[in-house]
């Protein structure tokens, strides 16, 4: 697999030794890796022994806007012409390379999928959602800001922690939806806990933020409920001396 070009990124490391964790970044439509830039300083303050690695999307951005930054973006899928009925295909061909690049990047810091997260902002939540959808064990968590399912979810993701973050005064992607998403992910039994803040409109709000480092240091994942149970099984089956 080939190396991920570091001039199409922006990577906090940590000061000494190998990172423990990976945090892969995905900006919105138009925009590029410094957009994250408030996320990946807020993780290096949590964990600084993680690499946080925020990436460009492959596409130049192919809307016409008055925006000299958005006509300078990138997306990771074009948005012309899109709707209702062909947005899902659009992601659905975008998501091989996608995954290829998730797993290149993990290769990179030699890191297990365990412990590799996804945070994707708009267009970036969308490709983060669905490839965990699609992609058994590429990432162990999705933080997933002002974001949505192409495609309700037809499964849960298998062992995933799905964390959507979303404002109510977001007019492009209405949190209604995200909402009605997370319910059924529970009626699937995922992992997942929704947030959904009174003030942020369609942006990578502080307040999200910091909802999401709360859900990172206070969420516990399913499976490790299920090993802890199993080790204490495991424990109380050893005969007593």
């Amino acid at each position: 697999m080939s190396t991920p070009q570091r001039s199409q990124a922006l990577a906090l490391l940590p000061d000494k030794g190998l990172p423990d964790l990976l945090f892969l970044l995905l900006h919105g439509a138009g925009g590029d890796a410094s957009q994250m830039r408030p996320l990946a300083q807020a993780l290096r303050g949590q964990y600084p022994q993680a690499a946080v690695v925020s990436i460009n999307a492959p596409e130049a951005f192919d809307q016409v806007t008055d925006d000299a930054a958005s006509a300078q973006g990138h997306q990771w899928y074009s948005l012309q012409g899109a709707n209702d009925d062909n947005h899902a295909q659009r992601v659905a061909e975008a998501l091989p390379g996608f995954i290829a690049t998730v797993r290149a990047w993990a290769e990179q810091f030699d890191m297990a999928w365990e412990r590799v997260a996804l945070a994707g902002f708009s267009q970036g939540a969308v490709m983060a959602l669905e490839a965990v959808q699609a992609e058994p064990q590429l990432a162990g968590r999705v933080l997933a800001f002002s974001g949505a399912y192409a495609t309700p979810p037809a499964h849960a993701p298998q062992e995933v922690s799905v964390h959507i973050l979303h404002g109510q005064r977001d007019p492009v992607l209405p949190f209604q939806d995200q909402v009605t998403a997370a319910r059924r992910l529970v009626h699937l039994g995922a992992d997942v806990t929704a947030d959904v803040l009174p003030d942020p409109g369609h942006e990578l709000h502080a307040e999200l933020i910091e909802r999401a480092l709360h859900q990172l240091r206070t969420f516990v994942p399913a499976r490790m409920w299920r090993e802890a149970m199993q080790a204490a099984a495991d424990e109380d089956a050893q005969p007593r001396h």
